[in-house]
């Protein structure tokens, strides 16, 4: 859970419960995800008692969605736009799950378990959400030594958002990845599918 300082609460009304800011009357958000003010202590703080270093073994850089041509020159407009595309007119299958392999150190002097948080960033433009928690794994690691977590993204789960009116969108870009303390850009590149 996020904490929040203080005067934060003198602006969220509890008759208000809408997540994203209003710049217009002040409301700043709710949540990890939408709230961009100062913190007392972030969502994920304090999960262990010994200090952890990550370094990415093994990560994509890039990842294309297909869209069947025919979806696409039957839904053009609604579909397919420079900046996105709608998850239900994507090919979402397995293909679509990528797997980073992260290396977790010890860095501590007694054992502790580590809980790896990957968050995802949409790419600048419209999307106002910050970043979401798309995944998470626990370890248990002795002091000084490493341990090798298999964490999956999938595009369609875990790199889309919801836009304005509601509609699940992958997208396009480059897509900030925060695993653990690590920044992995990733890029989302939509692509017409011959054959449906």
């Amino acid at each position: 859970m996020t904490w929040y300082p203080e005067k934060y609460l003198t602006k969220v009304p509890m008759t208000i419960m809408d997540m994203r800011p209003n710049s217009a009357t002040g409301y700043p958000g709710r949540t990890y995800r939408f709230y961009k003010g100062p913190v007392v202590f972030p969502l994920g703080h304090g999960l262990s008692y010994s200090r952890f270093s990550q370094s990415l073994a093994i990560a994509p850089k890039e990842v294309s969605v297909s869209v069947p041509l025919a979806t696409l020159q039957a839904l053009t407009n609604s579909t397919l736009s420079s900046e996105a595309v709608r998850v239900s007119h994507a090919n979402c299958d397995d293909t679509l799950e990528m797997e980073f392999h992260v290396e977790v150190k010890n860095e501590g002097s007694m054992d502790g378990t580590h809980t790896l948080l990957v968050f995802s960033k949409p790419p600048p433009g419209k999307w106002s959400q910050i970043k979401q928690l798309v995944n998470f794994q626990k370890t248990h690691v002795p002091a000084g030594s490493k341990q090798r977590l298999k964490v999956g993204v999938h595009v369609c789960k875990h790199l889309s958002v919801v836009d304005q009116f509601g509609i699940r969108r992958i997208p396009s870009g480059e897509h900030e990845l925060h695993i653990g303390d690590l920044k992995h850009s990733i890029s989302v590149q939509t692509v017409q599918q011959i054959k449906n």
